[in-house]
């Protein structure tokens, strides 16, 4: 019986025991537990961002190279030394500016004495034409005579002409080169390039369409009132204009089996240089403008697709959802079909954290507020 009372003593105070542990557990889960002396989940903060709107036209895109349409190396005409260059290297030229001057005092001597001489002729000729109506001289010596005449006023046009072309100008309206000589140098008539010149406005365009895309292409052509083209320049501006004298080449290239394309780009802001390779997009249509959301905003539940937008109400932003209509994917944008306007702001960071209706602090990544 003594056995039995130590026994129960033992479970006795191992229930008393557990008591206090389980009271010291409650005591302490009371005093780490925070108070509930008014405080509330605070406002989230977002990263909202804008829509943005695009052309959206069906285009394709080539890899061109720009040309100039005119070009020109500069040779004399005349053979002498270079007395003076009249131009700046790298400087935009105009059709007909003097460029190199070819000395001229020798081409003025021989004007001056190719004059003398045809002025000599010309009174000699007049004096026996006279006796020549006297029946003093032979026809056969007025015919000579006449001939002689008409020699002298060729080799005096000559020496006009070659006077003139020591003075060498310039052809077309364009860029210069630098001047391929200096002062003093001899040049010999139809052998020397003293510089070149470019046109720079407008250039050329070509880039190349297989043979089967230019079947499709000319279909189109057919079509469409106009043809733009898009040109991303090197500075990543996006230039468009309407195609101007498009035209197809003349024969297949038989390596690549491909047919170039030419049209011509005004080049206003000369950004094109001829012998760059640039970007272009065709289109057969004029622009197309789409408004954008960032995929990023995109959620789902059971009623379809939606994005978080904030709106200002007093002093605070409120989170709306809104539902929306997508359209084809660009990049990493969506066209929005409808649902939403073009000065929404939606959320792209910290979607999770947003409720509807709820308030919100947006931080603007598209200007950093």
């Amino acid at each position: 019986m003594k056995v039995k009372k130590i026994k129960s003593r033992k479970i006795y105070l191992n229930a008393f025991y557990a008591l206090c542990l389980i009271m010291f557990g409650w005591w302490l889960n009371n005093r780490m537990a925070p108070k509930n002396d008014g405080w509330v989940m605070p406002t989230p903060s977002v990263q909202v961002q804008g829509l943005k709107q695009q052309d959206v036209a069906a285009k394709k895109k080539y890899i061109a190279q720009v040309e100039a349409i005119n070009s020109v190396d500069v040779i004399p005409q005349v053979s002498g030394y270079i007395e003076q260059i009249l131009f700046q290297n790298g400087a935009e030229v105009k059709k007909g500016d003097v460029l190199f001057i070819i000395e001229q005092r020798r081409y003025k001597d021989n004007l001056k004495a190719a004059s003398a001489t045809r002025k000599q002729l010309a009174a000699d000729y007049k004096r026996l034409t006279s006796l020549h109506e006297k029946k003093f001289i032979s026809d056969k010596e007025i015919e000579a005579a006449e001939s002689a005449l008409k020699n002298a006023e060729a080799a005096e046009d000559l020496a006009k002409l070659n006077l003139e072309y020591t003075e060498v100008k310039s052809p077309i309206d364009g860029v210069i080169s630098k001047a391929l000589v200096t002062v003093g140098n001899l040049v010999n008539q139809g052998t020397h390039t003293l510089a070149r010149i470019v046109q720079e406005r407008p250039v050329r365009i070509v880039f190349s369409v297989t043979d089967k895309e230019r079947s499709v292409f000319m279909d189109k052509l057919n079509q469409a009132q106009d043809v733009f083209v898009d040109i991303e320049l090197p500075n990543g501006e996006i230039q468009t204009q309407t195609a101007q004298n498009l035209f197809f080449g003349n024969e297949v290239n038989a390596d690549t089996a491909t047919i170039p394309v030419y049209l011509d780009a005004l080049n206003d802001n000369k950004l094109l240089v001829p012998g760059n390779y640039v970007d272009i997009y065709m289109r057969f249509t004029s622009k197309q403008m789409a408004l954008l959301v960032p995929q990023m905003a995109l959620a789902e539940d059971i009623n379809g697709t939606y994005v978080m937008t904030i709106k200002k109400v007093g002093d605070e932003y409120i989170a709306e959802q809104k539902y929306i209509k997508l359209g084809d994917v660009i990049d990493d944008w969506q066209i929005v079909l409808s649902g939403l306007n073009t000065d929404d702001k939606v959320v792209v960071q910290g979607l999770q954290n947003v409720r509807a209706n709820a308030p919100v602090l947006p931080i603007d990544i598209d200007n950093g507020k």
